[in-house]
């Protein structure tokens, strides 16, 4: 099967702050302590299926030399740069105009840059099965995870009937709900977090994309006119910002017939939080952490990221600060402290979901104690 692999990595990861900042956000990152970035364990993750000279890579301009780095793997040339960020769209519009001018036949798979897996195994298992029902259709299949809670912080999919690890006919997306909603969905049993993945052939896309999004599309052809030329990047500059700002899922996801849904538990987080970070930092039994990894468990339920992290009388605080000295953290429970290029954050977990605000604050509008 002639398979590739688009990893779009342009988020900046503002909910991490300092940890994770617009210079490095949280794709680039070892957030576990494993020795290991979040974007290195997605090709990883999708090494089983495809050929790493069929990766590509979607993302800012200011961030391919870091892909690079990290991913030397992948061909220079399949390390794409947006002029600027137009929501996810235009993203996978570029990369399978790309992939259609060098492999007109290609069965894609697209993924964000910066989610977790832990069940691995059983998720290359989900993305062959989803390959192989895409591959000569015009199926798209997405993959639903199967909600261990009621959350409200992700968007949902249901489908016709729950029957887990096989294909099914999706129904319909949901935005993100409130709490009652989301525990409806729970009971329900036929609603699956929206994890972003989506599968289907070159071909298939950018015909979906010509029928429920012609302005991307008509873009589109027009960049790739230059492809290969010396005009191209010129031309990719000029044209890609204007093409309109809009998600994957309202463009084609919540308007194409064809959609299926492969849903399992995968051991999913998108590590968007602190607390979801904390929650997944391996014990030592359970993943001893490879050399150069930073990541214990300790007394008291803290989890700790750092090589010299002293705590006493606290308890399920998550301390991470790779790039720190020694600190030191006394009398503390349930709260976060990150660490990182000289920045420094103490918020309780309670109140983590403002921390976007918080990093946003300029220093002249702070209250002085």
């Amino acid at each position: 099967m002639n398979t590739h692999v688009v990893i779009m990595a342009g988020g900046v990861g503002s909910r991490l702050w300092p940890v994770s900042t617009p210079e490095k956000p949280k794709q680039f990152i070892d957030l576990l302590g494993i020795g290991k970035t979040l974007i290195q364990m997605t090709l990883e993750r999708f090494s089983p299926v495809c050929e790493l000279s069929n990766f590509w890579v979607v993302t800012s301009e200011a961030y391919v030399d870091i892909v690079r780095e990290q991913l030397p793997q992948i061909p220079k040339s399949h390390i794409l740069a947006e002029p600027e960020p137009r929501n996810t769209a235009p993203c996978i519009a570029y990369a399978c105009w790309k992939i259609h001018a060098e492999s007109p036949g290609a069965n894609i798979v697209v993924t964000p840059a910066d989610a977790l897996v832990i069940n691995v195994q059983k998720f290359a298992a989900a993305i062959r099965k989803a390959l192989n029902f895409t591959e000569g259709t015009n199926n798209i299949v997405t993959v639903g995870i199967e909600p261990s809670r009621p959350e409200t912080g992700y968007g949902y999919i249901q489908a016709e009937e729950r029957k887990p690890d096989e294909i099914v006919k999706v129904m319909e997306f949901k935005e993100k709900p409130d709490i009652e909603t989301a525990k409806a969905y729970l009971s329900a049993g036929n609603y699956f977090w929206n994890a972003g993945i989506f599968v289907w052939s070159c071909k298939t896309i950018i015909s979906e994309l010509r029928t429920h999004a012609p302005q991307i599309a008509g873009i589109m052809d027009r960049i790739a006119a230059s492809f290969g030329t010396w005009k191209e990047k010129e031309t990719l500059d000029e044209l890609f910002p204007t093409c309109e700002k809009i998600s994957i899922d309202y463009a084609v996801m919540e308007k194409s017939k064809d959609i299926h849904v492969i849903a399992s538990d995968l051991g999913w987080s998108d590590l968007g939080s602190f607390s979801s970070i904390k929650e997944h930092i391996p014990m030592p039994e359970e993943d001893p952490v490879p050399d150069g990894g930073a990541a214990k468990a300790i007394e008291g339920d803290n989890k700790v990221i750092g090589q010299d992290i002293r705590l006493f009388g606290c308890e399920r605080c998550l301390i991470h600060a790779e790039d720190a000295r020694t600190v030191v953290v006394s009398g503390l429970k349930d709260y976060i402290v990150a660490v990182k290029d000289g920045n420094v954050l103490v918020c309780p977990i309670s109140e983590e979901q403002m921390i976007k605000e918080y990093s946003a604050i300029h220093p002249d509008k702070t209250k002085k104690v």
